[in-house]
């Protein structure tokens, strides 16, 4: 990513898999199971709705719930039956396993095979500061924190973060809604995907949790 490019990206650092802001807000990210409607009677379908507009009225904070599809990748798929193949001593599954390989290559030619991905980002907002006090501060005794200080704001603002990331996790949790807060080379991973779509395809790094 380029210099110019980076200006636009407002992250500042991720520590422990937590997303800080160039203003020192805080963000986390939940990768969420997904549930299908249709396979659920009408009176599932309901309880689950209602469990989700319960869900949203217990936060009185702002969540962003992200979808995102990304191309399979299958080549490992392909690797690890080829050397189930070639380690067959059974003629007939030796022959039935090559004609899958094949089959399964020409499908890809024709078709893109897609996974979904749902996130959901907690945040916590820090409250804004005022310019011309900050400029103050520097002159004040003492002058602007220091390290400690910085750290034990930070510590301050992730219990609060935390606390947010629980109501989540509960909340859906009651919606049938599996979660998984990711780390930071998840973190990594979903932002360089995001600000590059066209670099390679999905990887193994999200687990699914469905």
């Amino acid at each position: 990513m380029s210099n110019n490019s980076q200006n636009f990206v407002p992250i500042k650092e991720i520590k422990d898999g937590i997303i800080v802001l160039k203003d020192d807000s805080l963000r986390a990210i939940l990768m969420a199971s997904s549930i299908n409607l249709g396979l659920k009677s009408e009176e599932e379908q309901q309880a689950t709705l209602m469990q989700f507009q319960n869900f949203l009225n217990t936060i009185d904070f702002q969540t962003q719930i992200v979808i995102q599809s990304r191309k399979r990748n299958i080549r490992p798929y392909i690797a690890k039956l080829e050397a189930r193949m070639r380690e067959q001593q059974e003629p007939l599954l030796k022959i039935q396993t090559r004609e899958y390989i094949e089959f399964i290559k020409s499908f890809m030619e024709i078709n893109d095979i897609m996974t979904k991905h749902f996130f959901v980002v907690v945040p916590y907002d820090t409250a804004p500061i005022n310019s011309s006090s900050s400029i103050i501060s520097k002159f004040l005794p003492g002058g602007p924190k220091n390290k400690t200080e910085e750290m034990e704001a930070f510590e301050e603002r992730r219990m609060q973060l935390e606390q947010r990331i629980s109501i989540v996790q509960d909340g859906l949790k009651r919606t049938g809604v599996r979660t998984l807060l990711l780390k930071t080379p998840q973190v990594v991973e979903l932002f360089f995907k995001t600000f590059n779509p066209g670099e390679g395809e999905s990887s193994d790094k999200f687990e699914d949790i469905n």
